[in-house]
């Protein structure tokens, strides 16, 4: 039986993966139909937002992505996007990607497989109602990064890809301070790393502090910011 599929491992990977910021490259290698990141010699990265969208907290996101060039990926809870459609509306204007992040962020350790797909794909028809552009995003990361093998079939059996992450700056964690929150973002990127943020009220204090000065340490280590496809 394929790693992937069996329970005990998950549940290893999803105990233990909050211990590290940086993912071990062992359970890149034992859980392989999941996008850990996107090895390149061409410096580029991948910013990703979790959460959102959120009034004022993406609104800033963008802001500062703006100001920077800088192109990212946000996956979107749907009970937000239909709550704030018109930001929602300015992250497609700004010609970032967007991906499905369950309609009420589910954990899915904690969800049926049937819950969890319906779940799902309520978030992709909101998605596809306001985002005349790309309706069809089959990007999708798990709320919390569980999610059961059952579940990740299914969903990749429906065409998306499983994003998951290379570095997680740990901004939403109130425990971390915004200093600790930036060292774990700018000592571990690479290039190809698909790094995490939140642009939420939870992970604001960090982020307030910590997105201005990756996105100078990007630019000056001249990377590249990209989205993802």
């Amino acid at each position: 039986m394929p790693i992937e599929c069996v329970p005990s491992a998950h549940f290893f990977y999803f105990y233990t993966m909050s211990l590290w910021v940086k993912t071990n490259r062992f359970i890149k290698t034992i859980f392989p139909k999941y996008v850990w990141d996107i090895p390149n010699t061409e410096k580029k990265v991948y910013l990703t937002f979790d959460d959102g969208p959120i009034p004022e907290v993406t609104e800033w996101v963008l802001d500062q992505l703006n100001q920077f060039n800088a192109k990212a990926t946000f996956f979107c809870i749907g009970d937000n996007i239909q709550k704030y459609p018109e930001i929602f509306q300015k992250i497609i204007d700004d010609h970032h990607s967007i991906g499905n992040h369950t309609f009420n962020h589910l954990k899915g350790w904690q969800t049926s497989l049937e819950e969890y797909i319906e779940n799902t794909e309520k978030c992709a028809e909101v998605i596809a109602n306001y985002n005349t552009k790309t309706p069809n995003t089959r990007l999708f990361r798990p709320p919390y990064g569980k999610i059961k093998p059952s579940q990740a079939k299914a969903l990749r059996h429906s065409g998306y890809k499983i994003i998951m992450w290379d570095v997680i700056s740990m901004d939403f964690d109130a425990t971390v301070t915004p200093e600790k929150c930036l060292e774990n973002v700018v000592n571990n990127i690479e290039s190809g790393s698909i790094i995490v943020f939140h642009d939420s009220v939870k992970a604001w204090q960090n982020l307030e502090y910590v997105l201005p000065k990756t996105l100078a340490f990007l630019k000056k280590k001249e990377f590249v910011c990209e989205k993802l496809n």
